[in-house]
């Protein structure tokens, strides 16, 4: 029942948080719910023993933290990091286009979208606007249409006779999604215009200034299989990760071990910027709890940091996309991502760690290792570890169909890894040669 009501709380979550910015809301609003407080990078702060904390940047990555204790450099940080950014089609600044009369909007893809999934899908409309008051004061709000005001419609097989033989798709021309004909009134700052009184009545806006909207799959996120075996939903990659570093803070909150939840923003396009990973807010945010510099070095040297994102599962229709003795299974356990190229920043003592705390808990582990021939993707294990020194773990989820619209996890897997980091974060001596 546990996970039964684990999941649900999943499924929640990810229906409410179809872009970064609300993905952060939905965790900023857990977070105060329990008992956290909000910092204000511009103020100064006081961190005060057995406190818990979260701050927010660009309002689309948080860090989470809590403080037992202040005496960080003697005891480190058991973090777990996410993203909260997914692949997807954003507006263009100019978006309105009319085509063969019909209203459509101009996007441009993020990320390493798998175009052919958001063809025939029924897409809404969330994002960010900015704005200036009629008082002079301008601010952002959140918006979110919810139902579905678009689609992109496919080519039908018989102006295309060769689609089942190959399929590609032309961003700029043949992803932009229809709104309505042509013949109807349309002028997107006045659609907008009208949703932002629609969220916030009373707000008085005088004019729209700006805009950061992308477009989103309205079905609902769902447990499917016979026995409800799988989650299936858009944005696994990676807000199920998020949920998971997050409901392992809240459960461990008795501990006497201070731990650190980070999930930034742009994974999916390098992380380098204000608020990613390749970025200076973690920096910034551990020197600021552990200001003398000898300090610092000393606590990241005591500290860990498991990078939770998807890992690719074995899919039964493509087996041999992977190799054969690293080929995970969805429901089997959390996977550890391995590269010694250092795609990943696993080690043999972070994995090891892992290993441990996972069979402690009473859950198996898995590896993923990609083909000797093939590629292999990153996330934000190795920029972090790069970025400030930090021993990590690359993990992940099995999955199917990253970065598609809609992806596939385990039912089982994410209930058994917040278990597990929920344990890591509680738990004081990671080496016992760390002192040496």
């Amino acid at each position: 029942m546990k996970n039964q009501a684990f999941n649900h709380s999943l499924l929640s979550f990810l229906r409410n948080s179809p872009t970064p910015f609300h993905a952060v809301e939905s965790m900023k609003a857990t977070l105060l719910d329990n008992g956290f407080t909000e910092l204000k990078e511009k103020d100064h702060w006081v961190i005060e023993e057995g406190g818990n904390y979260f701050v927010t940047r660009n309002a689309s990555s948080v860090i989470a933290f809590t403080a037992p204790e202040l005496n960080f450099h003697t005891t480190g940080w058991r973090m777990v990091g996410g993203h909260t950014d997914s692949p997807c089609l954003k507006l263009k600044p100019n978006a309105h286009v009319v085509r063969s009369g019909y209203h459509q909007l101009g996007v441009e893809v993020y990320g390493g979208v798998l175009l052919h999934t958001w063809l025939d899908r029924d897409l809404s409309l969330a994002g960010r606007i900015t704005v200036k008051l009629d008082s002079g004061d301008r601010v952002s709000r959140l918006i979110d249409f919810k139902d579905p005001i678009a689609v992109v419609p496919n080519l039908a097989i018989h102006l295309n006779r060769s689609a089942n033989e190959g399929f590609s798709v032309n961003p700029q021309e043949e992803m932009l999604p229809i709104l309505g004909l042509a013949k109807s009134e349309f002028e997107l700052q006045s659609v907008l215009m009208t949703q932002i009184e629609k969220q916030y009545p009373g707000l008085n806006v005088k004019e729209i200034l700006d805009f950061e909207l992308s477009l989103y799959d309205t079905q609902a996120p769902a447990l499917v299989g016979l026995n409800k075996e799988f989650i299936c939903s858009a944005r696994l990659d990676n807000l199920l990760s998020c949920f998971v570093g997050l409901e392992a803070l809240l459960a461990g909150l008795d501990s006497k071990q201070p731990a650190l939840l980070i999930c930034t923003d742009h994974e999916e396009v390098g992380s380098l910027s204000t608020s990613g990973a390749n970025g200076p807010f973690l920096e910034d945010v551990l020197q600021r709890l552990s200001p003398n510099p000898e300090h610092f070095v000393q606590a990241i040297n005591r500290s860990m940091l498991i990078s939770a994102d998807n890992a690719h599962g074995l899919h039964p229709n493509y087996s041999s996309k992977h190799d054969k003795l690293h080929a995970p299974m969805i429901n089997s356990g959390a996977v550890i991502k391995v590269n010694n190229n250092q795609r990943y920043a696993t080690n043999s003592e972070t994995a090891g760690i892992y290993r441990d705390l996972a069979k402690q808990e009473g859950y198996e582990v898995q590896t993923f290792v990609v083909r000797s021939d093939m590629a292999c993707g990153s996330t934000v294990g190795p920029i972090i570890a790069g970025g400030i020194g930090v021993p990590t773990i690359d993990i992940g989820l099995p999955t199917f169909g990253m970065h598609s619209i809609r992806e596939l996890a385990g039912s089982e897997d994410a209930y058994g890894l917040a278990k597990v980091l929920t344990r890591f974060m509680d738990t004081p001596v990671l080496m016992s040669n760390e002192e040496k």
